[in-house]
């Protein structure tokens, strides 16, 4: 027994039909794979970075050896100063003679006394203080200074 090539009918080297080879028609299904990929990797970088946006440097040092932090169940009280010398609580501008009223009202519904005063870098240090002043008058005696990461550092080298 012998092997052999069988050509088909009707001659040799004719044209074949069916597919053509070493061209790929035009695909029209739409591959969601590499979409899901990049949308997981961005929820993971999202997920990682948000709890980084705002970071505190708490007025009051602990007194024993460092623990974690609780998570508060209430949203985090926020005041703002802006560079013009504007004060808001979380996002509502607020006159400076009607601030301690607004906090002893605010510090009366909530739990905690725990609030977080954000302050331009151009604000006077004096400046700062008297709202810190005034936010403990308010019924916060928990005061949190929100500042971004990345500054200079005492070792000499830059953020």
């Amino acid at each position: 027994m012998g092997a052999g090539v069988i050509k088909p009918a009707g001659g040799g080297g004719g044209r074949r039909r069916g597919r053509r080879r070493g061209r790929a028609g035009a695909m029209s299904e739409i591959n969601v794979t590499p979409f899901v990929d990049v949308m997981l990797v961005l929820l993971i970088v999202f997920m990682v970075a948000a709890p980084l946006l705002t970071v505190g440097v708490p007025v009051e040092l602990p007194k024993t050896a460092a623990e974690a932090l609780p998570q508060d169940p209430e949203e985090p009280l926020a005041v703002t100063l802006t560079a013009d010398g504007g004060i808001a609580i979380q996002t509502t501008e607020v006159a400076a003679d009607e601030l301690i009223g607004r906090l002893q009202g605010i510090a009366a519904e909530r739990e905690n006394d725990k609030i977080y005063l954000r302050a331009d870098g151009a604000i006077p240090y004096a400046r700062v203080v008297e709202v810190m002043g005034a936010l403990n008058r308010g019924g916060f005696s928990n005061i949190g200074l929100v500042t971004e990461t990345g500054g200079p550092t005492f070792d000499g080298g830059g953020g």
